[in-house]
């Protein structure tokens, strides 16, 4: 291989049934790689808008983190614990984090980081008091709400529209064609994915399933996390829109998309403007019931801002370029 390190991801057929694509951006995995970002002063043109926002504004807190996730070697797993959601429930997930998981983790660091010494005050994460872990958790918050919050909604755009595509990938070409497709230098060879990483690992879900998950962040090679025992996860770059960073993002006014849809309707294709979703997903974000949430997606269905389809036992539902274009503020596109 050239010298070029490889990740190898070994593959079951209940693991290939149980491929799925996160349902957005993971707060706590965009802010340590937004942080190798900054520190690299590392963003190109597409992530230069950020970049420039972002430097002045960094707080002190985030040296709680950097101090664990330098931006090369092995960075603490439980940074970014297993699981999906928001920005509060990932603030808390890591603020749950378990001991065990803390103390292997600061284990491994220092074994591998034998140029870089831990900080002192890691003596109140190995000690397991409340303090010790959420501290760590408010550095999280304060650094997201300063580095992130401000560009959070179009990131979840970004992240998104590239999920979108690759479930349509999904639905035209199956899973061998998503995996393909996640980075240049994936090499889908069945049982075993290939992609370029900075070490020589091998990951065996054995029936666990993979979550790839998109990032708006990420540049270079896909990453993981280092212990494979916790649940598989794929964090993988996405393709950004050029014109992300435009300062006034055109979005439909709520209010006169509401009178043109109804509101249940408009809560509904406005909660698939994140990606794709299943009815019951659309129906709790929407607040309403999700029989009440499958009739209004079949009145959308039927003018084509909606497109469903049927994935093993659920409906997974996606916005169509009309109905996205509703949503930009374009209105509905007039033919030839």
């Amino acid at each position: 291989m050239g010298g070029v390190e490889v990740l190898r991801i070994h593959f079951t057929g209940d693991d290939l049934a149980r491929v799925r694509i996160a349902a957005g951006p993971d707060p706590l995995w965009e802010l340590l790689i937004s942080l190798n970002r900054l520190r690299r002063r590392d963003a190109g043109v597409l992530l230069g808008p950020w970049l420039r926002a972002s430097l002045p504004r960094v707080p002190s807190a985030t040296r709680l983190l950097t101090a664990l996730a330098p931006p090369t070697g092995y960075s603490a797993d439980f940074l970014t614990p297993p699981g999906e959601g928001g920005v509060a429930e990932r603030m808390e997930a890591l603020r749950a984090a378990p001991l065990r998981h803390v103390l292997r983790d600061l284990r491994e660091f220092a074994r591998q980081n034998t140029t870089r010494r831990l900080p002192s005050w890691s003596r109140e994460l190995a000690e397991g008091g409340p303090e010790g872990i959420g501290r760590v958790a408010d550095a999280a918050q304060v650094s997201f709400d300063a580095l992130l919050a401000p560009f959070w909604e179009r990131i979840r755009a970004q992240v998104g529209q590239d999920r979108s595509r690759r479930s349509a990938v999904l639905a035209e070409g199956g899973v061998g064609a998503v995996l393909r497709t996640l980075h240049p230098s994936a090499r889908w060879d069945h049982p075993v994915l290939r992609l370029d990483f900075p070490v020589d690992q091998d990951l065996h879900l054995r029936g666990r399933g993979l979550l790839l998950q998109p990032s708006f962040f990420s540049r270079y090679a896909p990453t993981t996390l280092a212990d494979p025992t916790l649940p598989p996860v794929l964090v993988h770059p996405i393709e950004h829109d050029v014109h992300w960073a435009a300062p006034e993002a055109r979005t439909t006014d709520g209010r006169a998309l509401a009178a043109l849809l109804g509101p249940t309707r408009a809560a509904l294709l406005t909660a698939l403007a994140d990606g794709i979703a299943t009815t019951g997903q659309l129906a709790r974000r929407a607040g309403t019931t999700p029989s009440n949430a499958s009739r209004h997606i079949t009145a959308l269905r039927e003018a084509a801002l909606v497109s469903s389809l049927r994935h093993r036992n659920a409906t997974l539902h996606t916005v169509t370029e009309l109905g996205l274009a509703l949503l930009e503020g374009g209105g509905p596109r007039p033919g030839p």
